[in-house]
């Protein structure tokens, strides 16, 4: 079926190219231009999958045309797409937790041995470890810095003793008391940051259950997020040294 295409502009005098055109449909933003062919020219684009095409055209037209809503439309994608996030990311992946508890956690069989061993446990093969290893051994980073309440829940401080596990795999995880966050004004919001390019807002009901994941690209959302990882490094520990401070005997 063909699409519906709105007229959305031209910054030309005479000829109808370059133009941009609106999909009334999906909200897809058709730009008509140049083609782009020299295959030097190709060759330096990234992210430029098959069947794709490139196309020049004056920025002021879509500085002029270009879509300016006020506020941003959400970017909901399914699991599949946010899991490959995690192979496709160049560099970084960084994420802030900040919630009490996880209900995926307490659905964990991991949780369960922790409640009873004071332990928990952990397969090295689960893809997550897996996938996780490959990257930082191909010199990716990837870290979080946890929120913890004073004293921790159960469920934090059964994350605080999975934290091993998830260094043993190169991951560098930190700990910051809400107190300290709430001093450095961080957002109470979950979400991932992926090569200061990309963030996953991570959304969950008040049972604890994830329940979407929005991307977020738009440069100005993106800094600021940029500045709350910042902000979180700067005052965060290593999960040994707050392992030690939230221990009873410590």
């Amino acid at each position: 079926m063909a699409r519906q295409l709105r007229f959305t502009g031209t910054d030309s005098k005479v000829d109808g190219c370059p133009a941009l055109h609106t999909d009334e449909g999906s909200g897809e933003i058709i730009v008509q231009g140049t083609p782009v062919t020299d295959p030097g020219d190709l060759a330096q684009l990234r992210h430029f999958g098959p069947g794709e095409a490139a196309v020049a055209v004056p920025r002021e037209l879509l500085v002029n045309w270009g879509p300016k809503e006020r506020e941003r439309v959400p970017e909901l994608v399914d699991r599949g797409t946010f899991r490959r996030l995690f192979e496709s990311f160049e560099h970084t992946a960084w994420r802030l937790e900040t919630r009490r508890g996880y209900a995926s956690d307490r659905q964990d069989p991991d949780f369960q041995a922790f409640l009873a061993t004071g332990s928990a446990p952990c397969d090295a093969d689960e893809p997550w470890f897996v996938n996780i290893r490959a990257q930082t051994k191909a010199g990716k980073r990837v870290g979080r810095v946890r929120v913890a309440d004073n004293p921790p829940t159960v469920e934090q401080r059964f994350l605080l003793d999975y934290a091993r596990h998830n260094a043993s795999v190169g991951e560098d995880i930190r700990y910051l008391w809400r107190e300290d966050a709430d001093r450095a004004v961080l957002p109470a919001e979950d979400f991932w940051i992926f090569d200061s390019r990309i963030v996953a807002l991570l959304h969950f009901d008040d049972q604890d259950n994830l329940l979407s994941f929005e991307l977020i690209t738009e440069p100005a959302e993106v800094v600021r997020y940029a500045v709350v990882r910042d902000a979180a490094m700067h005052h965060a520990v290593p999960y040994e040294s707050f392992a030690a401070q939230a221990s009873p005997a410590g």
